[in-house]
Formats: C-alpha cells, sequence, structure tokens
C-alpha cells in the first residue's frame, strides 16, 4: 500500500479518495477548506503555495491533480497552481496523474483520439494545454514522472450542479416534467462515468506504461439527450419526457449577468455537433471497459 495525495474534493477528488481508502491506502486529500471523505487526512492549504504542496506530497508514491477552478478564473488560477504541482511532483518524486479534459483539441470532426493535435485557439483551453505540455517536457527531462487521464463531460453520483446530467436533468426527469435544454436534444455525445474516472486516475498512477502520455478515460458510446432521457425514463417505468431547448439569444443575454452562462460560449461547439471520445487505447491497453450503460444510468438515478 502507499500514499496517495488527492488534490481537490469536488465529484472526482471525492470518488478517486473514496476508492484509495477501500483499497487500503493511506489517502491524503487537499482542498483550501480542509474538507474530504471519511478515512482520509484531510489538509486546509492553497494549492498554489509551492512550499506547503511541497511538505505535504512528502513521501508520497502518487499526487493527483484533480483541482477544478471555475471556467471564468482559468486564466489566473491555473498557472500558479500547476507550477506548484510539478514542483511537488518533482521534490517528492510521486508520479503526477493530472485530470484533463478534451478542451485543448478545440473543435474537431470524426471521433478524438489521443494524437490529435492540442490546436484550440480558445486563451483558457490553452492554459490547459500548456500545463500538458510543461509536464511532459518535464517527464522527458526526467524530472518528474507524469500522464493525464482525459473524460468528457461527467455524469453519476456525486455529480456537480454544473453536470448537463445532474441537478440541471435530473429533478425535471423524475418528476415528469418537460427538461429544459440548454443544448440540442438529438446530437450525439461522450458522457463519461464518475466512477469510471476514478478507476482510471488509479490505473494510471500505477502502471508506468501510462506514464509520458495522455489517454481518454473508458467511456461508452455517446448518447443524445434524449436517448439518455428516454433510457432514464424506461429504467423508472415511465414514459419518455419532453424536451424543450432554451434559445439561444436568451442564454447569450443571461450571460452578461452570470459568469457561468456566459461561459457557454466557449463550448458551444461541443454540443451543436457530433462531440465523440474514443477511448480505445486506454481500454486495450489495462483491459478496463466503462460501465455498462443502463449500470450507470441506475446508479445515476438511485443517487
Amino acid at each position: 500500500m502507499g500514499k496517495h495525495v488527492v488534490v481537490g474534493s469536488g465529484q472526482v477528488g471525492t470518488h478517486l479518495a473514496a476508492k484509495l481508502i477501500d483499497q487500503g491506502h493511506e489517502v491524503v486529500v487537499v482542498t483550501r477548506s480542509g474538507s474530504g471523505p471519511e478515512g482520509a487526512t484531510r489538509v486546509a492549504a492553497d494549492v498554489a503555495d509551492q512550499a506547503r504542496l511541497i511538505q505535504v506530497t512528502k513521501g508520497a508514491d502518487v499526487l493527483y491533480n484533480c483541482v477544478n477552478p471555475a471556467y471564468h478564473r482559468w486564466l489566473s488560477d491555473w498557472p500558479p497552481m500547476a507550477a506548484s504541482f510539478l514542483a511537488a511532483a518533482e521534490a517528492s518524486g510521486a508520479v503526477y496523474v493530472m485530470l484533463g479534459n478534451l478542451y485543448p483539441y478545440g473543435p474537431v470532426t470524426g471521433p478524438m483520439t489521443e494524437d490529435l493535435p492540442l490546436a484550440s485557439p480558445d486563451p483558457k483551453f490553452r492554459v490547459r494545454a500548456r500545463m500538458w505540455e510543461d509536464a511532459l517536457a518535464a517527464h522527458r527531462a526526467g524530472r518528474v514522472r507524469t500522464t493525464e487521464v482525459r473524460g468528457s463531460d461527467y455524469f453519476g453520483p456525486g455529480a456537480s450542479d454544473q453536470s448537463y446530467l445532474g441537478d440541471r436533468f435530473l429533478p425535471a426527469l423524475r418528476a415528469g416534467r418537460t427538461i429544459q435544454l440548454v443544448w440540442p436534444a438529438d446530437v450525439p455525445h461522450s458522457w463519461t462515468y464518475l466512477p469510471d474516472v476514478a478507476d482510471a486516475l488509479i490505473v494510471a498512477g500505477r502502471d508506468e506504461r501510462a506514464w509520458g502520455r495522455p489517454w481518454h478515460m473508458p467511456t461508452a458510446e455517446p448518447m443524445t439527450f434524449r436517448e439518455v432521457g428516454n433510457r432514464m425514463a424506461a429504467l423508472l417505468g415511465r414514459p419518455a419526457p419532453r424536451m424543450v431547448r432554451i434559445p439561444w439569444p436568451v442564454l447569450r443575454a443571461a450571460g452578461m449577468f452570470s459568469p457561468m452562462i456566459g461561459e457557454l460560449s466557449h463550448t458551444r461547439y461541443q454540443f451543436i455537433a457530433p462531440y465523440v471520445l474514443d477511448s480505445t487505447a486506454f481500454q486495450q491497453t489495462f483491459g478496463v471497459a466503462p460501465t455498462p450503460v443502463d449500470q450507470a444510468l441506475k446508479a445515476t438515478l438511485d443517487a
């Protein structure tokens, strides 16, 4: 058993820490507030404080970056935190596992694979690309061992209120009300199940075959919002839900008053055309498959 430092205790960090604790590892959870699951050593720290993070990660086997600042703060918040993570990984010798995403690819045609260039021109998404590029350069220089594991939009037990299949979707579905959608109902989209995210991060941290390159988390075949709603309704024994889309001009106007809604323009391309993640490489290399869709959807409903 080893020492695992999980930085961040949101929808991913909580699942990850709980799984590591269940496996018998020593788990340290680092957040600004000092929160975290039972069984973990909980540490309150500013992630951007390099000296503090180096202190916390002393003797660690794996360091997980599961932090997720608000989108509108990426340009200011990510650079100092990224530098702190690299410094801590180098000082401790811990394998540095980055929780990544698909934003740096930018708009693409066809399924996304790990060999695509990080070509997004969006300044916020360039920050994420630079984080991986800097970590990979440090890996190649022999300073750290690192990998980045990327997923699509999350769903499942414990999903945040920002999840498109979470608090924006489930209450209306359960109540038999019309579901209001931000995006079109019939465009295929990849959804990554939160317990599968945690499992992929654990695999990436312990298997040296994962280090020195990015991976896509095991993710099931894409589904439209309508397909997700229909399958969930069937699991509940109810008729297919009705869905309506909020007009884009209305959302743009609302974005003038809400930073989060204002950020939707940066990711709109992901939902008005098929957005498909290909996780074949991870699945074949490590022998890990995504949780069957109906099992994942039922667990989401039960939660």
